[in-house]
């Protein structure tokens, strides 16, 4: 199992910048895709950016430019730097590793956008 740790969300005002952090508990972190998702109040669950095994990078049409993931493999960290926030980005921030059948979540933090 991956246990998977999340921080850095909070509240923003517009134009302004948040860092989430995604830990996880285990080794071999590094043969893991990981993603963020976001959820708000009465829509579906999106993917907002996600990250290979081997670093290439994809990102949802609204965040891309501003959003950015990267991962430190050495220690087991996926973070998802998020610049030029606007309201609409208000929502849950979740992590998820997956590998073959495998896939596990985060807990979700919550990202508020707002003046």
């Amino acid at each position: 199992q991956v246990q998977l740790v999340e921080s850095g969300g909070g509240l923003v005002q517009p134009g302004g910048s948040l860092r989430l952090s995604c830990a996880a508990s285990r080794s071999m972190f590094s043969l893991y895709v990981m993603a963020w998702y976001r959820q708000a109040p009465g829509k579906q669950r999106e993917l907002v950016a996600g990250i290979t095994t081997g670093g290439s990078t994809n990102y949802a049409d609204s965040v891309r430019g501003r959003f950015t993931v990267s991962r430190d493999n050495a220690k087991n960290t996926v973070y998802l730097q998020m610049n030029s926030l606007k309201p609409e980005d208000t929502a849950v921030y979740y992590c998820n590793a997956a590998r073959d059948i495998w896939s596990y979540w985060g807990q979700g933090t919550q990202v508020t956008v707002s003046s």
